[in-house]
């Protein structure tokens, strides 16, 4: 028997509960007692419960894309998938934003209920402050080619509309060939009015996103201290790259130092996925990346950014599918036919 193919796990974060996802928990969480749980804690916060939400007749995007119900949808559904991968030796674990706190609990930093406890929690204090927004811009064209210096022109506007007085502005993530900018109305309506329309939807802004991963969101990070003790968190089985690029290593990692990065500075200060993707894949060398649903959005993003990082030589998009038709290297779970590659 050949030895199993490792893999880099890549949970995803906000924005991938839509419409075609409407039901994903029925057919992927096959451990009730545990989203039985889920829906107690819930409720016992007055909030409509994880079955309610996945079972609506309809999708709804005033309900859906809400912090306090998308964070714990796309927790639950991640987890699911996790666990549902079999004959697959996952070596580490990264994940995209809201995605690290899935991360952390794919990885055994945190038990699954902890985990919700902190993707339910923070999600719910970002919906309760909704301090400022999002807009997405792409630097890459079409074809994914790298282009730095649209990039570095790119954050030079940036950096000249935060610095206007009034005005809020900064990056938000660094999403492969796409960049989330975070900040407050002036901010990002002055971006939004300096750029030219691309692709007939960027600039694009983000509904019911706050201003994530920037020092707006300061007075959440404040009150998620308060809320979740670092009792919660322990040594990890899994190495885990969070959103600087750093490994935290099992048997080897400050627990009190990974609850306050995913309390500090994960909320306050730029995420770079770009950058976890590159050093997973340096450090990791893996077989696979295997993006866990809900959705199919975040496999563009780990494409771009390992034609940025020049991961075995892809220098586009027309490179990366020539590679994965021959042997393929990303696997989405939110795509069936993936799916069952890895399930």
């Amino acid at each position: 028997m050949s030895p199993a193919k490792t893999a880099v796990l890549i949970c995803p974060g906000r924005g991938t509960y839509n419409k075609g996802e409407l039901g994903v928990l029925g057919r992927h969480f096959t451990d009730r007692d545990l989203l039985a749980r889920f829906d107690a804690k819930r409720s016992e916060r007055g909030q409509p419960t994880l079955s309610e939400l996945d079972g609506a007749k309809r999708y709804s995007p005033a309900t859906h894309t809400r912090g306090d119900n998308a964070s714990a949808l796309i927790y639950a559904a991640t987890l699911a998938d996790f666990r549902a991968i079999k004959d697959v030796n996952v070596v580490a674990v990264t994940g995209n934003s809201m995605g690290w706190y899935s991360a952390l609990a794919c990885a055994g930093a945190v038990s699954a209920e902890a985990g919700f406890e902190i993707a339910n929690g923070m999600g719910t204090l970002m919906q309760q402050h909704l301090i400022g927004g999002q807009t997405l811009y792409p630097f890459m064209g079409e074809n994914w080619e790298r282009n730095e210096a649209r990039k570095g022109e790119l954050l030079n506007l940036v950096a000249e509309i935060g610095d206007r007085e009034g005005h809020a502005l900064t990056l938000s993530i660094d999403l492969g060939g796409m960049l989330v900018l975070a900040g407050n109305e002036e901010g990002l309506s002055a971006f939004e009015a300096a750029v030219p329309p691309l692709q007939g939807r960027f600039p694009m802004r983000l509904p019911n996103h706050a201003g994530f991963h920037s020092r707006l969101q300061q007075p959440v990070a404040d009150a998620g201290r308060e809320e979740l003790p670092a009792s919660l968190f322990s040594q990890p089985n899994l190495p885990l790259v969070d959103g600087r690029g750093h490994v935290w290593w099992p048997g080897a990692c400050d627990t009190q130092a990974l609850w306050d990065y995913t309390l500090g500075h994960q909320v306050v200060e730029t995420y770079d996925f770009t950058k976890a993707i590159a050093h997973a894949a340096r450090e990791f060398a893996p077989d696979l990346f295997i993006v866990t649903g809900p959705g199919t959005t975040l496999g563009g993003a780990v494409a771009q950014s390992l034609i940025i990082a020049d991961w075995q030589g892809m220098r586009s998009k027309e490179h990366f599918q020539q590679r994965q038709a021959s042997i393929p290297l990303l696997v989405s779970m939110g795509m069936d036919d993936q799916r069952a590659s890895v399930t």
